[in-house]
């Protein structure tokens, strides 16, 4: 993607712009709470996992402050905004939160030093392309992009802008899987050779009913470069009453391939990510992939339901993924297993509740594995301050030094995944070369890394600027 902050300022009118902004009045103006000392940021996307995770992350971190939010649905920018300011008000501050219908627009402003991006997945790409073009670090949800030349695309420019970044892999942050990674990576379960990795799967159903777009709702932008579809609420999300319907459940676009892989990105970049870490793989990728999967024969959505996938690698580990696992990652070594989840940890209301033996977050073959401290000579990850992504990503921008995930390792962890979709779409076996990022004399395969995007959106729009 040759694309420049020159051709991307002059493609959004940013020269010369002068837009307006709230007035920032904090209770304390002295020292270390002064305006200047804090991170402002950008919240781009209200829905259920801003709501739930990104917003009350960034509120709770001292030296940052939610200055501006970002949503095509009114209604739901309007529920930010009061969460936000009710927020500062309790805590002293008296911060006005400025409010968009057009993520483009915000970032204009100057003030704005970094942006949270917690949008659908089809949304993921052209934000961080263009916050990282315009000087902003920033944070993005799981997984990176719908495509592996989208992730690639955005990698690289991340990189070349020098912009801090972290991603919504907030396992990363979790003690039981750092520690997990490291022991595994230290020998504890002596030769690495299988990974087992649990997955959560999704209904077939929604409604396919074409309703009246509501006035309040910028449906055309939301789809962004994808298709022209008919509006159906299964299509998009909550339209309800309250404040608590609107973000109840999981949305609707979660189950359609035009905006979501499935549980193969959606939750495999979780546990993909944090098999990479252990494996000590993580900016590189399977060699062979072979799968199947099942896919929806009627009704709205269509990702993937029941599904098996075995990802080999050249360290002579596999990766494989199946519906019938318990949701977590289990190593599998010469001398032991550690198998780590997030127990009863969840982060929205609809996240999976794990029972049984699943439910506890860290097991191994043996419990003496966790006995004894690793030592100088061992491996030793990186460790989130307090444990909190947030505040993770938050250091990283005041030391600009790196933060728990990088966006290569981001676009490694989700490109296998993607590779993984590919192999249950065609249902044979494939041959990956992750130097090349191409499949070895595969045209069918290789032309599943790209989409024809829509214009005016989509990153090879903006690159023709």
């Amino acid at each position: 993607m040759n694309i420049t902050r020159r051709t991307f300022v002059s493609q959004i009118g940013l020269a010369g712009a002068v837009i307006g902004f709230p007035t920032i009045i904090p209770s304390r103006v002295l020292g270390a709470d002064a305006p200047s000392k804090k991170i402002n940021i950008l919240q781009i996307g209200c829905g259920r996992i801003g709501r739930d995770m990104d917003m009350p992350g960034l509120l709770r971190q001292d030296a940052a402050r939610l200055v501006a939010l970002c949503d095509l649905d009114a209604l739901r920018l309007a529920d930010g905004k009061e969460m936000v300011e009710g927020h500062y008000q309790k805590n002293n501050a008296g911060i006005k939160v400025a409010t968009y219908g057009d993520y483009r627009e915000a970032l204009r402003h100057p003030d704005i030093d970094a942006v949270s991006i917690s949008t659908p997945d089809h949304w993921h790409a052209e934000p961080i392309m263009a916050a990282a073009l315009l000087g902003k670090d920033i944070y993005v949800q799981k997984p990176l992009t719908m495509t592996l030349t989208e992730g690639r695309a955005v990698s690289d420019i991340v990189r070349e802008k020098k912009r801090m970044f972290q991603i919504g892999s907030q396992q990363r942050s979790g003690a039981q899987f750092r520690i997990t990674c490291e022991m595994v990576r230290s020998g504890r379960i002596g030769k690495l050779h299988t990974v087992k990795i649990g997955l959560p799967s999704d209904p077939a159903g929604g409604s396919t009913q074409e309703i009246p777009v509501p006035k309040t709702f910028n449906y055309d932008m939301w789809l962004g470069c994808t298709p022209l579809a008919p509006y159906t609420v299964d299509r998009v999300h909550s339209q309800g009453a309250t404040v608590k319907e609107r973000y109840a459940q999981r949305p609707g676009w979660l189950r359609l391939e035009e905006y979501c892989l499935g549980m193969i990105t959606g939750w495999g970049s979780h546990h993909v990510d944090i098999a990479h870490w252990g494996m000590d793989t993580e900016l590189t990728g399977p060699v062979a992939i072979e799968a199947k999967a099942e896919f929806p024969t009627s009704g709205l959505w269509n990702v993937h339901g029941p599904y098996h996938i075995e990802m080999s690698y050249a360290n002579g580990a596999t990766i494989i993924i199946d519906h019938n696992f318990p949701n977590g990652v289990r190593f599998e070594g010469s001398d032991g297993w550690i198998f780590v989840t997030r127990g009863a940890e969840r982060v929205t209301a609809s996240d999976p509740v794990p029972k049984g033996a699943a439910a506890k977050a860290l097991q191994a073959s043996n419990p003496d594995i966790f006995k004894t401290p690793l030592g100088k000579d061992d491996v030793h990850l990186h460790e989130s301050p307090k444990g909190d992504h947030h505040l993770d990503w938050i250091t990283s921008i005041q030391t600009r030094k790196p933060a728990a995930t990088s966006i290569e390792q981001a676009h490694r962890s989700t490109s296998a995944c993607i590779t993984g979709w590919i192999g249950m779409k065609l249902g044979r076996r494939l041959t990956w070369d992750p130097v090349k990022e191409k499949f070895a004399g595969d045209d069918a395969a290789n032309a599943l890394l790209s989409r024809t995007e829509r214009a005016p959106y989509g990153l090879s729009h903006l690159k023709k600027g």
